[in-house]
């Protein structure tokens, strides 16, 4: 691990944020290894919370169910945490002084929203004399310790991921040890902020077999090992148990990324090898985030696609969002994410790319659904992810590369269980007509229960057609910067 040459405090600051557990913790580690005594907080910065349209908000009680359990785990070591509700620019300036702490000690976040108010937190901190000490902890490889042979950021994955794994040692993996200084913590806690007092609502999130907090974490990571042989053979395949499920948990760190990674590393086989590939693009996201913080404010990472004339046409953005487009697959995703919060990454591509090359819909329309919607939010991966299948970001998918909508609905849930599963009108359509149920016959819609039009909407758009247009689109771009 970094050994960092650090000042000895008597009082230090411990700020939790999207790190919510108490082992392998970077600024954990050096807070308790730098400071006699060490006061843990949690803030439920309001800034950020206020800004949330709604108050049935997945993610807000899965934060808050993991900082309970995060403060019961602190206190079973003899500490405790503060949890408060407030603007956190004031609250850890407020709580430094009020316990008398010298420092305050706290990981990166890369969002630029977050580095903003870090500057103002520090700012702060340094004017009360108090100092500021952060880590990297959510990455393998952050900022600019990856750059090319001329020194400049990585844009093409297959590149990155050559560095990546050239340069991975076993140093990068190693956990940050708490357990040696765990005395040092102070045994202050406080009653945690309940939903209703933040502004929100109990959801749904109890019935979706989502465990919050370090447990569920490691519950899902026992599970998944258990299966990561055969992930390369059925991550695509939403209707399989494929996916590891602990994206919700790396994004609020409940588990440990070096973790992970250590895990895939060592499991070894292809399996592993294919998942490890997925935490990297992470890594890889995260990288453009820090080097390229417009992609995030509305802006294309391929700048000559920034204004592309996207046509919006009426209607078509409100018809993806409440699942009416009369594309089976399409709409069984949105009815995933609208009922759990969740999208298995197959249909993340292909929902995000039906919006865009199908329904000409601009691709900022469809991040910010995902981003109020999605449990797993992470901006890095999501603005990444929407470019990609936009082909406006980097390594995008070539604009001529267009998913057809039924090509992937028949390959990657031929039976129709997962739309089946998610669309009940069409419980009763035979498995030959499951993926298009528009070409039934008048006679076969009746007895199947499923009138086109009336029980189930027609196709929104003819794929074929929208493929030419969107083509012409990207073309017309294209000749305009002699791409």
């Amino acid at each position: 691990m970094p050994e960092y040459t650090l000042p000895e405090y008597d009082r230090a600051l411990l700020w939790f944020r999207r790190d919510l557990r108490d082992y392998d913790h970077a600024a954990l580690h050096h807070a308790l290894k730098h400071a006699r005594q060490v006061v843990c907080v949690f803030i439920f910065d309001r800034e950020i919370l206020d800004a949330l349209p709604d108050p049935a908000d997945r993610r807000v009680e899965f934060i808050r169910a993991s900082v309970a359990e995060l403060q019961q785990a602190l206190q079973a070591r003899g500490g405790g945490l503060i949890a408060n509700y407030g603007a956190a620019t004031e609250q850890i300036v407020k709580l430094a002084t009020e316990f008398k702490a010298e420092a305050v000690f706290f990981n990166h976040d890369d969002d630029p929203a977050a580095q903003a108010r870090d500057a103002i937190v520090e700012t702060r901190l340094h004017a009360q004399g108090i100092a500021a000490h952060h880590f990297k902890d959510t990455v393998i490889f952050e900022r600019d310790e990856l750059l090319t042979g001329r020194g400049t950021p990585y844009s093409v994955f297959t590149p990155y991921k050559q560095a990546w794994l050239k340069n991975l040692t076993p140093y990068h993996l190693r956990a940050y040890p708490v357990d040696a200084y765990a005395s040092r913590l102070v045994a202050r806690s406080s009653a945690i902020p309940k939903l209703l007092e933040m502004g929100f609502v109990p959801t749904n999130l109890a019935e979706l077999a989502l465990p919050a907090g370090m447990s569920g974490a490691a519950h899902l990571l026992e599970d998944f090992m258990g299966r990561i042989s055969r992930y390369q053979e059925t991550r695509d395949f939403p209707a399989l148990n494929g996916p590891s499920y602990l994206s919700v948990h790396l994004r609020f760190g409940t588990i440990s990324i070096r973790q992970l990674a250590a895990a895939a590393y060592q499991q070894g086989g292809r399996g592993a090898h294919t998942w490890l590939s997925e935490l990297i693009w992470r890594d890889f996201y995260h990288q453009i985030l820090w080097h390229r913080p417009d992609v995030v404010a509305g802006h294309a990472f391929k700048l000559q696609y920034d204004t592309l004339p996207w046509p919006n046409p009426p209607d078509h953005f409100e018809a993806w969002c409440e699942a009416r487009t009369g594309y089976p697959l399409i709409d069984a995703a949105m009815r995933q994410l609208n009922q759990t919060g969740y999208m298995h990454n197959r249909l993340r591509m292909v929902a995000a790319s039906f919006l865009t090359k199908d329904l000409l819909v601009d691709w900022r329309l469809g991040e910010r659904y995902f981003a109020d919607t999605l449990i797993d939010y992470d901006l890095a991966a999501n603005s990444g992810g929407w470019q990609w299948a936009a082909s406006v970001g980097c390594d995008a998918q070539p604009w001529f590369r267009i998913f057809n909508p039924l090509t992937q609905s028949r390959k990657f849930d031929a039976q129709g269980q997962f739309i089946r599963r998610y669309l009940d009108e069409l419980a009763q359509v035979p498995q030959k007509f499951i993926h298009a149920p528009w070409t039934m016959s008048a006679a076969e819609q009746q007895q199947s229960d499923c009138v086109i039009g009336r029980d189930y909407p027609a196709p929104i758009v003819d794929h074929a057609v929208q493929r030419e247009q969107v083509l012409a689109l990207f073309k017309s771009a294209a000749r305009s910067v002699g791409a």
